[in-house]
C-alpha cells in the first residue's frame, strides 16, 4: 500500500494536472491574481472621456401640435436637435455657438452632436428637475458614424446639477462601449441652445 506521504504527493500531482490546485491565489478569500468575466474573456479596460457640447438652437425641431399656449413644447412633444463637440473646458455657459448657428470656435470643434427625445413633466416651462428623456449621439471626427458613442437618460433644467446617463454603445473603437456618464447643464449660448459638460466613465474590450 502507498504510504500517507506518497498518497499525498500523487493526489497533489493529479490536482495540478487538472488545474484545480489552490496555487496562484491571493488573500484569505482565494481571489485569483487575474480576473476574467463569466465568459472567460479578458477584463474590460476603463477610460474617462471629457468634452463639452454646444447646441445650435437654429436646428431644433419639435412637434408643434403638442405645445403650451405660448408655443413652447409641452410634455410628450418629440424633438430633435444638433450641435458641436468641444474639448472639455471650452464652454463657460454662454459661448460656443454664434447667433446664426455657426461654431464660435471652429478650429476647436472635435465632432458633432445629435439629440432626440421627448419633453416630460412641465415641458419647456420646467425650471427645475427633469426636462426631457433623450438619446444623444456624440460623433467624433468628420465622418458620421465612424467614431460614435451613444447615451440615453434624463436631462435636467437645473444649471450645474449633475445627472447620470447610461452609455449604451457606439461604433469603431467604441463598438462595445458601456458605462456611465455625468452631464451638467452650463447655460444658454448665443443661439439660445443648451451648453453641456460631459464626463464619461467608459468601458471597452
Amino acid at each position: 500500500m502507498l504510504s500517507r506521504h506518497l498518497r499525498s504527493a500523487v493526489l497533489l500531482a493529479v490536482l495540478l494536472a487538472l488545474g484545480i490546485a489552490t496555487l496562484g491565489v491571493t488573500g484569505a478569500t482565494g481571489a485569483p491574481d487575474i480576473f476574467t468575466d463569466p465568459g472567460g474573456e479578458p477584463p474590460r479596460a476603463s477610460r474617462i472621456l471629457k468634452f463639452d457640447v454646444a447646441e445650435d438652437m437654429n436646428r431644433f425641431r419639435f412637434d408643434p401640435d403638442n405645445a403650451h399656449e405660448d408655443g413652447l413644447p409641452a410634455a410628450g412633444s418629440f424633438f430633435v436637435t444638433h450641435g458641436y463637440l468641444y474639448p472639455a473646458g471650452t464652454l463657460n455657459g454662454s459661448n460656443g455657438v454664434n447667433p446664426d448657428g455657426s461654431p464660435e470656435f471652429p478650429d476647436l470643434v472635435i465632432g458633432s452632436w445629435t439629440c432626440y427625445g421627448t419633453f416630460i413633466g412641465e415641458g419647456a416651462h420646467a425650471t427645475s428637475g427633469p426636462l426631457v428623456v433623450t438619446t444623444q449621439l456624440y460623433n467624433f471626427g468628420d465622418e458620421l458614424g465612424e467614431q460614435m458613442i451613444v447615451s440615453q437618460g434624463y436631462e435636467l433644467a437645473d444649471v450645474g446639477v449633475p445627472i447620470q446617463r447610461a452609455i449604451t454603445g457606439g461604433t469603431d473603437e467604441y463598438s462595445d462601449a458601456r458605462g456611465e456618464l455625468t452631464q451638467r447643464f452650463l447655460g444658454l449660448n448665443a443661439s439660445e441652445g443648451f451648453n453641456l459638460n460631459v464626463e464619461m466613465k467608459l468601458t471597452t474590450r
